[in-house]
């Protein structure tokens, strides 16, 4: 029997007749299951998380360091009720209504990431579908879609990331020289990043770049300062005029030109194109467009530099369809790509993968700082207006996704494609 236990420390659960039922619905309300499906999934899940280990019966005070992470059920009725309706959407919906807790969210998230393949028995990977949802015809990435999608995210607010992200606002994997990582700043980090990308695209003096995907300028603004004429574009309205008031500042205006622009519709050839962690938002139904538009938009001789986040293609196979907790509140339209399908859609555009490397513990590494910058701007973030949901969501998202990272159900790929067949 799990018995409730005492609030972890520097958590605040609400109360769910507090959750704002217009802005968060399904958070507000609970499920309705059908007869003996909860019974089920109680059984399932408890037996998942106690052969790892997972579940906090009890406690008083506080963990001893080095504790293996554990969760603590505040309310294993709606937790069970909510997973046996939805699935993993209902497991981190019931984490943003306050109904379980952990004072190691990503250690639990990495414990479950490294076990994906083992929570299900094999006999019942079959009924995947029955719990799984398609995904929304609303999130497709055509033209308006697009501009929706990333609309719901990256037009939040500036402030928001702000409050996070390190000073360049680079919201994408840095690189660290070495680890631990604790010498080296974030900012730096990031620096090394898009020097490397840049090097890797061979952008200089006098370069043509077209960045596909803007993000708040850092990267355009240091292609620019290496003497490039840079083309960047980007579909955030609040990315686009921030990044133009950043040029502005640095004295740029005349190399830089923002353009709110969709990548379907990139105008002449360019000596290099860099893309940042754009692919993932490009959707499956549209890749052959986006590497079309890379090759299309290649002067002879030149270079495409790609960062991307990857998973394992069976993986990616099972998500492309389903709609997740992630597509649902993080990244609608979203889904990340394996290398094999970045290899295979680089090939039929016409262009040849030079180099590939990743770069997983990087990214693992820039989540944690992000996660402890949200946590420590907590005040801040409430002061912008986004409640308790939305900052329990944002932790959930950023612990999600490093979880993912340190169990290397994730990876992170710097890439370089030029004209040519693939190897």
């Amino acid at each position: 029997m799990i018995r409730p236990a005492s609030t972890p420390r520097h958590r605040t659960p609400a109360p769910r007749e507090a959750v704002n039922a217009v802005r968060w619905p399904d958070v507000a309300r609970l499920p309705t299951a059908r007869p003996g499906q909860t019974s089920v999934a109680r059984y399932l899940v408890n037996s998942a998380l106690n052969r790892l280990s997972l579940l906090d019966t009890y406690r008083s005070g506080t963990p001893a360091t080095g504790a293996p992470a554990k969760m603590v059920l505040h309310d294993p009725d709606a937790f069970h009720l909510r997973i046996a309706c939805h699935g993993l959407i209902g497991f981190g919906e019931s984490y943003m209504a306050g109904e379980w807790d952990s004072d190691d969210l990503p250690g639990v998230l990495t414990v479950l990431a490294a076990s994906t393949d083992r929570l299900v028995p094999a006999p019942l990977r079959r009924l995947r579908p029955l719990w799984v949802s398609a995904r929304p015809g609303r999130d497709r990435n055509t033209r308006q879609g697009a501009r929706d999608n990333i609309h719901r995210h990256y037009d939040l607010s500036n402030e928001l990331f702000a409050a996070f992200l390190d000073p360049t606002l680079t919201y994408s994997c840095g690189l660290f020289p070495a680890f631990p990582a604790r010498f080296t700043s974030l900012a730096t980090a990031q620096c090394r990043k898009i020097d490397r990308l840049l090097d890797l695209a061979r952008v200089g003096d006098g370069t043509r770049l077209l960045e596909i995907g803007t993000g708040w300028g850092a990267l355009a603004l240091r292609a620019a300062s290496r003497g490039a004429r840079v083309t960047t574009l980007t579909l955030s309205a609040k990315q686009a005029a921030h990044t133009r008031a950043r040029v502005r500042a640095a004295g740029l205006t005349g190399r830089v030109d923002v353009q709110l622009r969709d990548y379907r519709d990139v105008e002449g050839r360019h000596d290099a194109v860099v893309s940042v962690e754009m692919i993932e938002a490009v959707g499956a139904e549209y890749w052959p467009a986006y590497f079309m538009t890379l090759c299309n938009a290649l002067a002879p001789g030149g270079r495409i530099a790609l960062q991307s986040i990857t998973m394992g293609h069976r993986q990616m196979l099972n998500t492309d369809a389903a709609h997740t907790w992630i597509s649902k509140y993080v990244f609608p339209g979203g889904l990340i790509p394996s290398r094999e399908a970045i290899n295979e859609h680089a090939a039929t555009a016409g262009l040849r993968t030079t180099a590939d490397t990743g770069y997983g513990e990087h990214y693992a590494e820039t989540l944690r700082l992000w996660r402890e910058r949200f946590t420590e701007n907590r005040l801040t973030v409430a002061r912008l207006g986004f409640d308790t949901v939305f900052q329990r969501m944002w932790e959930f998202y950023l612990a999600y996704s490093e979880a993912g990272f340190r169990s290397r159900y994730l990876d992170v790929r710097q890439i370089l494609l030029t004209e040519g067949t693939s190897r």
